[in-house]
């Protein structure tokens, strides 16, 4: 035989040599579950190894993520029942829980790139993305609202706001709201094919965050669709996000993979809960090895081709790498 690939993989010298794909704590976002209060840190039972913190504990969780060499952190608020109402109006607080963590973390922490999420659910009372009138999720009105969510945010200091409501129109509407008030430099990272997943149920466990009627299939994407995927982006970036993502990851490779081939813009995946979650289950049981598989999935998504991975693995990932 003239070709024989196995003499690339004789040793493991020349095996990281001839290595198509490396992954790196660098690629990594780690989501963060935030909660009113102080000394707070509490476990959350449908995520094995995740907790919700008051902004004072998440300063320290921000203080390990730096020293493994994580970059950036995206924030998620577990908001009070007495805090919401039909219309979110809590979101639009600067002295809410997320203004507040933005400003201490960029106080103590200013080279942490910090991502916060824009979307009404955390603070509706209808547990939707967008307002609900008579059973419908409204459109241009959240917009609007969102906007002004994003506002609050880049006041606070934060580096992305990531609108992840699916609402159409709302890139435009998030960047000519921020350049407006001349936050040009506030980026946008946009939830560009957000699937209506069954993925999502342990994140909205976290931040009880579930809609209280129907679903979100009538804004999220329909899980049988690639096309239109590219008709997202191509909406998003012409709107101006400076990031796309996908969610979830791991059944929706192919869409990574199809944006990488599309997008002038980098590609984010989104390794969501219920994913962490199967790897962590599987594991208590003794049916899996947690590293190979928590590192073999996260390899899977940069070599589909996402350039940033948000993933509760981020801290374990970066340490098992640096090991």
């Amino acid at each position: 035989m003239l070709q024989r690939p196995r003499r690339n993989r004789k040793s493991p010298g020349l095996r990281d040599l001839v290595q198509e794909t490396k992954l790196s704590s660098k690629d990594f976002v780690y989501p963060i579950f935030l909660v009113e209060g102080s000394k707070q840190t509490q476990a959350i039972k449908d995520m094995p190894g995740q907790a919700r913190h008051s902004v004072d504990h998440a300063l320290k969780v921000c203080e390990e993520v730096l020293q493994l060499g994580i970059p950036g952190i995206d924030l998620f608020p577990k908001i009070e029942d007495s805090l919401k109402n039909k219309t979110g109006k809590e979101a639009l607080n600067p002295q809410g829980l997320v203004p507040r963590a933005v400003r201490e973390i960029k106080k103590r922490f200013p080279e942490l790139v910090v991502f916060t999420d824009i979307a009404l659910d955390p603070y509706s009372s209808d547990g939707h993305d967008g307002l609900v009138e008579n059973g419908r999720v409204l459109n241009d009105e959240t917009v609007a609202v969102l906007a002004q969510q994003a506002l609050v945010h880049a006041e606070a200091g934060a580096d992305f706001v990531s609108p992840s409501d699916m609402m159409d129109g709302r890139v435009r509407g998030i960047r000519e709201a921020l350049d407006s008030k001349n936050f040009k430099d506030v980026g946008i990272l946009s939830y560009t094919a957000k699937y209506a997943s069954g993925f999502y149920g342990p994140f909205r466990s976290a931040l009880d965050s579930a809609p209280k009627s129907g679903d979100k299939k009538t804004y999220q994407m329909d899980p049988a669709n690639s096309r239109e995927a590219l008709r997202e982006l191509k909406l998003d970036v012409a709107e101006g996000a400076d990031i796309v993502m996908v969610k979830p990851a791991l059944s929706y490779l192919d869409i990574i993979q199809l944006f990488k081939k599309h997008s002038p813009v980098p590609i984010a995946a989104y390794n969501v809960s219920g994913e962490y979650s199967m790897i962590k289950a599987a594991a208590e049981r003794g049916w899996i090895n947690e590293e190979k598989i928590m590192l073999e999935t996260l390899l899977s998504m940069k070599r589909a081709g996402a350039d940033i991975i948000f993933t509760y693995f981020a801290l374990e990932a970066a340490r098992s790498l640096k090991d």
